[in-house]
């Protein structure tokens, strides 16, 4: 056994006991106390959909346990991370690990027999790394899609080099599911869900909305939102965050992460922990979530935000929400409507954007720890084993600057509040 392969079964002792009380099962992809990682090439280390990931799971699914850190690395294959993924996950000893890699594997030309074996060795040593390090959950994501529009290459005809490219990364995807099974883990698909909201976007605003990036496979925050949504569930959120009763001739109900502080016929004023996911931007802008919406399954599967009204007397209310109103049939109220899907502006979109740009601050450090000082204790190892001294100076910066990270992460959930936010239903 290696150096930095001991070290990282020392360092994963803790979290043992944690993980065998709890079964294996989809829902128990993030158990209490979960530390997932979040890892890829460059479009992961954009920090979008790992914002978004992280941002879900602890103000929407209610999950302040969870712990999230992201090792993206531009330019990477998965043979690189194979290469790093013992010394670098050793810093944050993760019990969980997302994986979105395959855009760089595919070489940027039509699949064939050498692309594909070369990724699925490369995703097979990484998988078998995980393993030996004790890693009890894995999802294992597709590569992402091209854009239709802005992705040019001249390598794949007959086809379109858009069409050509996405096919090898398609193929590449079917290889990820493979070895999720035959290694018993997770498998998200990222890719069919973004050439659907491709599909279904640029008819509706034009060829030059990017759905994966100006560039052509970088993605803007609309496409980030349709990967984050691929691996959140696989990670098996239910995306319930809430059901709120009004009763019109009676007290208000609210499920667990929703009080009631004061309520009548009708009305209620609440006090909420758990978030219903803020979109951000204007509808037809790509560096914004909320253009994408419409293309997504995300309120539905998601984002569920749930206010049901109770004896109703009337055909027609007008619910009142934050500072709008919206008019909704006593049927569409008895069954429930979603307030996360209804009302583009909430009561919690300030928050959750000075919780997002937080992130930002602690995921940007987590980059420069992991690529300008972690990876490159590698090169060290020699010296590490020959020199007590150089050994403990390592195994200090192992406990300080994750200290930092924790630090920053304490410091970015300040901004996740307790949200007062008031109900009311007129009947018209």
């Amino acid at each position: 056994m290696s150096v930095r392969l001991a070290l990282f079964a020392l360092l994963s002792l803790a979290t043992t006991g944690l993980r065998a009380a709890t079964p294996l099962n989809a829902a128990a992809l993030l158990p209490e106390g979960a530390r997932l990682a979040v890892v890829g090439d460059s479009i992961t280390e954009q920090k979008q959909y790992s914002r978004f990931i992280e941002a879900y799971l602890v103000a929407c699914a209610g999950r302040p346990d969870v712990k999230v850190f992201q090792f993206g690395w531009g330019g990477e294959t998965a043979g690189g991370f194979a290469q790093r993924a013992i010394n670098d996950l050793a810093v944050f000893k993760p019990t969980t690990v997302t994986l979105c890699y395959g855009m760089n594997d595919g070489g940027y030309r039509p699949f064939d027999e050498n692309v594909g074996k070369a990724y699925s060795d490369s995703m097979r040593a990484v998988m078998t790394v995980l393993k030996e390090i004790g890693v009890p959950h894995v999802v294992v994501g597709s590569p992402g899609a091209v854009d239709t529009f802005f992705f040019k290459r001249d390598n794949f005809a007959p086809k379109s080099g858009a069409d050509g490219y996405n096919d090898n990364l398609r193929q590449l995807g079917e290889i990820g599911r493979s070895l999720a099974g035959e290694f018993q883990q997770t498998f998200a698909d990222v890719h069919q869900p973004m050439v659907d909201a491709m599909k279904m976007a640029k008819p509706a605003l034009g060829e030059n909305y990017d759905v994966c990036g100006g560039d052509g496979f970088h993605p803007n925050a609309n496409g980030h939102l349709v990967m984050a949504s691929a691996f959140l569930k696989a990670l098996g959120c239910d995306g319930n965050i809430g059901e709120i009763t009004l009763d019109m001739n009676g007290p208000a109900k609210a499920s667990a992460g929703h009080q009631v502080l004061a309520s009548g016929p009708g009305t209620a004023e609440l006090e909420s922990t758990r978030y219903p996911f803020c979109f951000q931007g204007d509808d037809k802008s790509s560096s914004g979530t909320r253009s994408i919406v419409p293309f997504i399954p995300f309120n539905q599967d998601l984002n569920r935000l749930t206010l049901k009204v109770a004896n109703l007397p009337s055909a027609k209310a007008g619910v009142t929400w934050g500072s709008e109103t919206k008019e909704f049939t006593k049927e569409q109220l008895g069954a429930g409507i979603n307030l996360a899907a209804e009302f583009p502006v909430t009561p919690f979109d300030a928050n959750f954007a000075a919780y997002l740009g937080n992130l930002g601050g602690k995921q940007q450090f987590e980059t420069v720890l992991i690529k300008e000082l972690v990876t490159r204790f590698r090169a060290f190892d020699g010296e590490a084993q020959a020199d007590p001294e150089i050994a403990a100076a390592f195994e200090t910066l192992r406990t300080k600057l994750p200290a930092r990270q924790a630090a920053l992460d304490t410091e970015a959930r300040k901004a996740l509040a307790p949200v007062k936010h008031v109900l009311k239903v007129t009947p018209l």
